[in-house]
């Protein structure tokens, strides 16, 4: 059995693994944009008058913070099956593992997008909205045209940080049997009975570290066109 590190298997790895990252960037996706609309409820809550409404809030992101992502994607995929069979007498075993792979990165995005919307919310300066209501807007348009457009800017660069830790974290989806980027790099080894291990995941993390210089890049962009526009304004 050849063991020896060979540069060929680095080339070799991008073409077997490349057809698999867009099912990395579809779970990603699904994951972010459900984390967020959930993270922005999170964030109301938090900011509201209601101690109950900001106790909850508060606690869901404090437990999803002390979770490691294996530990609660591990609860999610043995313990949704287990609750739907004890609440509701049916079985969702048969389900895609892509499923709770969604469930899980939900969940743990929506945390942090709780704590990134409310701090942007809160870097608004309050008199904005105070003076927006009192010309006649609702709250809600106020949110919508005075609020929302200030705080993204601030916010921007924290949800960049996130997106990228959706996709870093998800490669843990590969131990619950999902076959995504991770999940073909761990099959190419085992077809190599082990062999050129190095050089999968060396493939694997060139992909990885272009992934995320791309999105660190788009934000930036992003973000710079945005404040040349407040600046304007």
């Amino acid at each position: 059995m050849q063991q020896y590190f060979d540069l060929t298997y680095i080339w070799d790895a991008f073409p077997k693994l490349l057809p698999y990252l867009s099912v990395t960037l579809y779970v990603s996706l699904i994951a972010v944009s459900c984390g967020t609309a959930f993270g922005i409820l999170l964030a109301f809550m938090k900011l509201s008058k209601h101690r109950i409404w900001r106790f909850i809030a508060n606690s869901y992101t404090t437990i999803m913070r002390c979770t490691p992502s294996i530990v609660l994607l591990f609860l999610i995929y043995y313990g949704v099956p287990a609750l739907t069979d004890y609440l509701f007498a049916f079985s969702i075993q048969n389900v895609h593992t892509g499923f709770y792979v969604v469930i899980t990165f939900t969940l743990q995005f929506a945390a942090m997008m709780s704590e990134v919307v409310r701090a942007s919310i809160k870097a608004v300066p309050e008199g904005q909205f105070e003076a927006a209501v009192s010309v006649g807007l609702s709250p809600a348009k106020a949110y919508i045209r005075i609020v929302f457009p200030q705080a993204i800017v601030f916010a921007l660069p924290n949800i960049g940080n996130g997106i990228i830790s959706v996709l870093q974290e998800g490669a843990l989806a590969y131990t619950i049997g999902f076959i995504d980027i991770v999940g073909k790099a761990n099959l190419i080894i085992a077809n190599n009975y082990g062999t050129h291990t190095l050089e999968i995941f060396i493939a694997l993390a060139i992909i990885y570290w272009i992934l995320a210089i791309g999105i660190e890049r788009a934000f930036r962009f992003i973000e710079r066109k945005l404040q040349f526009r407040k600046e304007l304004v």
